[in-house]
């Protein structure tokens, strides 16, 4: 692992993955000048009442298409392999069992998910297992966390120019990004498809094009859940 090396990890259920979730990589990439991005689609998301719509290798191939012609993007299957539920804290700790230290890896999250970080498995520890980085969503501002978590402020730093500075020796930090960022939701997406409607303004075509051509999310229930 070159020393000047950052790995961004940016998890998720990704049933689909869509341009929103593209938009907070890109905005974490830019700002602490990530060396590449890690999407690591959840077997079992610990937040989710439901079980993802998609399939494991649905997803998987969603996300893997959505991003092989991006440089410095790629997908891990960590997460699926394993019968554990999707821990934040035991992905991060895998990733500095293969040799990536803490602060060389930031792991990505939109500033709604951020706001509950109290109510993930291994808090307050796993905030040292990796730089956090935090990005703007619709209606959910990084400038607000300052006041929502006032106990992890102090940790807390703007993201900007970080391209020279040297992160080794500061510990591990929660930096904030403030970007644009697309108001999509993959339940949306999955709402739109039921209907008939076009996904062509929210998903990448590459992804518009297998779930057309899979069916992904074309049957319903009996009780008007989606299932592929």
């Amino acid at each position: 692992m070159n020393a000047l090396s950052r790995t961004g990890i940016l998890g998720g259920t990704f049933d689909p993955i869509h341009f929103g979730h593209l938009d907070v990589a890109a905005a974490a990439r830019r700002a602490l000048g990530l060396t590449e991005v890690i999407f690591v689609p959840s077997r079992i998301p610990p937040h989710r009442q439901m079980a993802p719509v998609a399939s494991e290798k649905h997803r998987l191939a969603m996300v893997t298409l959505a991003v092989e012609n991006q440089s410095g993007y790629r997908t891990s299957d960590q997460e699926l392999r394993s019968d554990r539920p999707s821990y934040t804290s035991v992905t991060l700790e895998t990733c500095v069992d293969t040799g990536i230290p803490p602060s060389q890896l930031f792991f990505i999250t939109g500033a709604d998910a951020f706001a509950e970080i109290a109510s993930w498995y291994d808090y307050p520890n796993l905030l040292n297992l990796a730089h956090f980085v935090v990005v703007s969503r619709p209606s959910h501002a990084v400038s607000e966390l300052r006041q929502r978590l006032p106990d992890l402020e102090v940790r807390m730093r703007e993201a900007g120019t970080l391209a020279s500075l040297d992160l080794r020796h500061d510990g591990t930090l929660i930096w904030l990004v403030d970007a644009a960022t697309r108001d999509i939701s993959s339940s949306d997406i999955r709402t739109r498809l039921a209907r008939g409607d076009s996904i062509a303004q929210h998903v990448p075509p590459s992804v518009a094009t297998y779930i057309e051509r899979r069916h992904t999310y074309a049957a319903r229930s009996m009780d008007g859940s989606l299932h592929d």
